[in-house]
């Protein structure tokens, strides 16, 4: 799954204004090994200066996007929606959440200022769910608030609360099917994300569970680059 033509399209025009740059896939499209993927015509030593960095950024990006892909194919048919996280390559965080937008992925938080997760750590720093979640809802009301729990326990308090969503954190896919049976007794309105320890083998089944959402750290974190090369044709 091929992600970042426009960046490595960036880095040619960068140096040489006057090359010509021409993307025979286009992002968000799948390609076999062997296939050629761009053209650029313009001088050689600008073509040569660019050629790492360009496929330095083709070959991060497309082994995102194609990790990602890999994700969404295995949920197909499921209501569920795979989410990115924040654990990203500093600096590279607006281009690797492209990248599994390419995949078929959705973006959860791009930071700190566009959405609230309360984790484990607000809980214990705060004294509590309730004293984690009363708290944010006195300093803020127009951002969306969600919450980590672990258990079953957890889980049955903070659905009580005024939250957007609640994450299940780690939690046994047994406990992932009885949280949905209570959402849903409940009529609750609130958003179920599962993460935590996701990968191709369980993905699936922790999609028939009826949670919303399940969020994958690995596919920025962990994503494989995909080989790639520049040939000089004259």
């Amino acid at each position: 799954m091929l992600a970042g033509g426009s960046v490595a399209n960036a880095v040619f025009k960068t140096i040489s204004p006057e090359s010509k740059f021409v993307q025979r896939v286009k992002d968000g499209e799948t390609f076999k090994k062997g296939a050629t993927l761009f053209e650029i015509h313009g001088p050689i030593h600008a073509i040569l200066k660019c050629e790492r960095t360009a496929l330095n950024f083709l070959q991060r990006l497309s082994g995102i996007a194609t990790l990602t892909y890999k994700f969404v194919n295995k949920v197909k048919g499921t209501k569920v929606k795979i989410l990115d996280t924040r654990k990203t390559t500093p600096g590279l965080r607006e281009l690797e959440k492209y990248a599994v937008r390419c995949g078929g992925g959705y973006n959860h938080r791009f930071g700190l200022w566009d959405m609230i997760l309360i984790k484990d750590n607000h809980i214990r720093a705060a004294g509590g769910i309730k004293e984690a979640i009363s708290k944010i809802k006195n300093q803020i009301s127009k951002i969306k608030v969600e919450i980590e729990v672990k258990n079953l326990s957890e889980f049955k308090e903070a659905i009580t609360y005024p939250v957007d969503m609640i994450m299940l954190d780690n939690m046994p896919i047994k406990e992932m099917r009885e949280a949905v049976k209570l959402a849903k007794k409940r009529k609750s309105k609130i958003e179920l994300e599962a993460s935590g320890g996701i990968n191709l083998n369980n993905v699936r089944e922790i999609a028939k569970t009826g949670v919303d959402y399940i969020s994958v750290g690995k596919i920025t974190r962990s994503a494989p680059s995909i080989d790639m090369s520049l040939e000089i044709v004259k």
